[in-house]
């Protein structure tokens, strides 16, 4: 009778223990995301920073249509990689359960890749709108 209780003992140990290994790896995943979503958004930034600096190395180039738009459509990826990013962010911390973790919330996720959307917005009006000096 002893060998029974102490092999029932046995197997709910290793239950907990895989509870306990399956709410790490699940924490370890958010984390993963929220690094993967950092990520995109140094990704975005890098895009909407070629378009800035393509329009101050060749804005002197003619006719002075062409500089702006190859800026804009880099800044336009950036605003894309911004949304995608978010979009696929919120929608793995969405699925998860965070356990000993303090995940970002989606709600946070969208303001910043707003902000920078805003932000990239912004520059595309700067550039089609302001005169510099030629």
């Amino acid at each position: 009778m002893a060998t029974e209780t102490s092999s029932t003992d046995l197997a709910s140990e290793r239950t907990d223990l895989a509870e306990d290994r399956t709410e790490w790896a699940e924490d370890r995943t958010i984390m993963a995301n929220e690094r993967t979503f950092a990520g995109w958004m140094r990704t975005g930034l890098a895009a909407v920073g070629i378009g800035l600096g393509f329009n101050a190395l060749f804005g002197k180039l003619e006719p002075l249509w062409v500089p702006k738009a190859i800026a804009t459509l880099f800044m336009i990826i950036g605003i894309f990689i911004f949304w995608v990013a978010q979009r696929n962010g919120c929608a793995v911390q969405d699925r998860l359960n965070s356990h000993q973790a303090t995940p970002v919330k989606p709600h946070n996720m969208r303001i910043v890749s707003g902000l920078m959307a805003s932000g990239a917005v912004a520059l595309i009006v700067a550039i089609w709108t302001m005169k510099f000096g030629r």
